[in-house]
């Protein structure tokens, strides 16, 4: 939009964009969008599973079952679960070891991926995505009177698309009293501020074709999740990559090859988006509540209307960036 301070930056793997319009108690919309550049940074250090001092890695690798947490890292872990309940266990962020396998060791930023066609041409037969039967993740829990994480050790978790939902949420809380706001976070989009101004969103074609659908949101977010932005060839030939189905421990190949999502907060658009990815042609629009576009392997679109409350609903407070 017109008048509002704008910045662009590398983060969570991919580009990251701040938009904010308006003051607000005397902060200009300039320092609250280097403010908000900060903060996402922050949690992005902190959640990384590829920087070994960060909040993540520590508790990975920790011995204990008990490890002290930062507020951060404990809404982190209570994501997981809730993303993973939230799911019926396709979103499950325990599954680290397999995304490893799979060949997601190091990050990837700067690697050219694997193109879509030619991951899809090397595929393993299309079957939906399952939850893997021993439900990790519901040995991950938060004692927040205590300040602390509970896992069994050697449980380690992947931070991938749940904590760029929860850094857009997270962010996009310090900007609602501004005009106009949207964070873009990689992929995962949060939109409000107090003009309630709609913005335009682009579903991209990930075949790379021209943009494939527009909406148009005043207040809520967008997530999209898919197959090709992080797709690569591996040793022996398969193609593999970054969302895994929990059953099976291996790259999910379901038919579907990108879901953009809605939903009142970005965390949640992120769940919803990955969930229906997962589930498949057949279930994918059943999965977006609040509405959505999926793009299937031979390039068709499903639409899924609103089912739920408009996108324009009240979004719950997300309290600041804590350690």
């Amino acid at each position: 939009m017109s008048g509002e301070a704008a910045l662009r930056f590398e983060c969570f793997g991919g580009s990251a964009t701040i938009h904010v319009g308006g003051s607000a108690d005397s902060q200009s919309a300039e320092g609250a969008s280097a403010q908000a550049r900060d903060r996402l940074l922050e949690v992005h250090g902190r959640l990384s599973r590829f920087e070994r001092d960060s909040d993540l890695c520590r508790l990975n690798r920790s011995p204990e079952a008990t490890v002290g947490a930062s507020l951060l890292m404990r809404r982190f872990a209570q994501a997981v679960r809730e993303a993973a309940r939230r799911s019926g266990g396709l979103v499950d962020a325990t599954r680290l070891d397999s995304l490893e396998r799979a060949g997601y060791r190091e990050s990837m930023t700067g690697r050219e991926p694997l193109s879509l066609e030619a991951a899809l041409a090397a595929a393993p037969p299309r079957r939906p995505a399952s939850p893997h039967p021993g439900q990790r993740w519901r040995m991950t829990e938060v004692d927040e009177a205590a300040g602390i994480v509970l896992r069994p050790p050697g449980l380690r978790l992947d931070s991938g698309g749940i904590a760029k939902g929860l850094a857009a949420d997270l962010v996009a809380a310090g900007l609602e009293a501004h005009q106009t706001f949207a964070v873009d976070c990689a992929g995962d989009v949060r939109i409000g501020g107090a003009a309630g101004l709609p913005r335009t969103v682009l579903v991209d074609d990930p075949f790379g074709g021209e943009p494939l659908h527009e909406m148009q949101i005043r207040r809520g977010a967008v997530a999209t999740s898919g197959i090709g932005r992080r797709a690569w060839l591996r040793p022996d030939g398969r193609p593999g990559h970054h969302l895994i189905d929990p059953g099976s421990g291996e790259p999910a190949f379901t038919g579907v090859v990108q879901v953009t999502a809605l939903a009142p907060t970005a965390l949640l658009a992120e769940v919803l988006a990955k969930t229906a990815l997962l589930r498949g042609p057949r279930e994918a629009r059943r999965h977006l509540p609040y509405g959505g576009v999926v793009v299937l392997e031979d390039r068709s679109l499903l639409l899924a209307p609103r089912q739920a409350a408009s996108c324009a609903v009240r979004v719950p407070h997300e309290p600041a960036v804590a350690r």
